[in-house]
């Protein structure tokens, strides 16, 4: 682009230069400043560029002066994130299992891009996660839009629903005939997206997970369920469910060591009412949907949790783990 035609993009220019190559820590001075528009063809003297960073600071875009020194420098103030934040950011994202390698680094680039370059470098982390494979599918990201667009009007969805058989491939459920789901929130748990929806036909809120759903349609048709979703307490409801696997909802007395006071907050909330037994001992009452999910959770706590009542949940996991000896010994 030829000199004079760059002109009129000065204080565009001057913004990126600013965000690109300034932060706290790192200046700019005022003839590093002009140097830098020379680059792009821009014509600037200090007198010019004092109006322009005056202007852009009555915009609300804060360019700082401070006296170095016998140097003024000048850097970028106030952004809309902090370093901290997007670190916290890029955690997150590297730490999920349902973003792929590839989306990944995209979404840690456009991150890079609300600092400076000197700072994008402290970006650059690895996170590890014990057992963490990353979804091959870039899929769920359109699914999960796709639902958000039917929360959003109201409106019934239609997919199939399949696992993963032994040869790792795809086996619709349902002998791949679609569901027809009436979809009224989406939930993160156990690092999965879950929707919540309502299935007219059997008459409940059921939960499906959405890298599991394929050929996703919204349908013309309003979503129905509203009085049984009403009726739930949405956070309690997925704190019951242990990785939202469904069951008869019961209360369960459980007696914990006290060392597992934290294992409990952690997963019913400080809202549970522990009762000292002894020295060594309490008793909390929970809810929860009892599955083999939950008496898998009781037993990995390795004998420091055990079921008091009701009867039939404990003796229910009597069976359970008799069967299990059974068949692994």
């Amino acid at each position: 682009m030829a000199r004079g035609n760059n002109q009129k993009m000065k204080l565009f220019y001057l913004v990126k230069i600013m965000w690109e190559e300034t932060d706290d820590q790192n200046y700019l001075t005022m003839q590093e400043i002009i140097s830098k528009l020379n680059e792009y063809g821009i014509e600037a003297n200090r007198k010019s560029v004092y109006t322009d960073i005056e202007d852009l600071n009555q915009f609300g875009i804060e360019i700082l002066k401070e006296r170095i020194g016998r140097t003024t420098c000048y850097h970028a103030g106030v952004r809309e994130f902090e370093v901290a934040e997007l670190k916290f950011l890029v955690d997150a994202i590297q730490s999920s299992k349902f973003i792929t390698a590839r989306k990944t680094k995209e979404l840690i680039r456009k991150l890079e891009t609300l600092t400076s370059r000197h700072e994008a470098k402290h970006l650059a982390r690895q996170v590890f996660v014990a057992g963490r494979i990353k979804n091959m599918d870039e899929s769920i990201y359109y699914a999960i839009d796709t639902v958000h667009t039917a929360l959003n009007e109201g409106k019934m969805l239609q997919f199939r629903y399949f696992h993963w058989d032994i040869s790792a491939n795809k086996e619709y459920r349902h002998d791949g005939k679609p569901y027809k789901i009436s979809p009224w929130g989406l939930c993160w748990d156990d690092e999965n997206y879950y929707m919540i929806g309502f299935d007219d036909e059997a008459g409940k809120i059921k939960y499906y997970r959405v890298d599991k759903m394929t050929d996703i349609l919204i349908l013309d048709a309003k979503r129905k369920g509203y009085e049984a979703f009403k009726q739930q307490d949405k956070s309690l409801y997925t704190k019951k469910r242990f990785r939202m696997f469904d069951g008869v909802e019961q209360t369960v007395t459980l007696k914990c060591k006290n060392r597992l006071s934290n294992v409990i907050v952690d997963q019913f909330g400080k809202d549970v009412h522990m009762v000292p037994v002894d020295a060594e001992h309490f008793t909390v009452n929970v809810d929860v949907a009892v599955s083999n999910q939950f008496y898998g959770w009781v037993i990995a706590l390795g004998g420091d949790a055990v079921i008091e009542k009701p009867k039939e949940v404990k003796d229910e996991m009597e069976v359970l783990l008799k069967n299990y000896l059974e068949k692994a010994l």
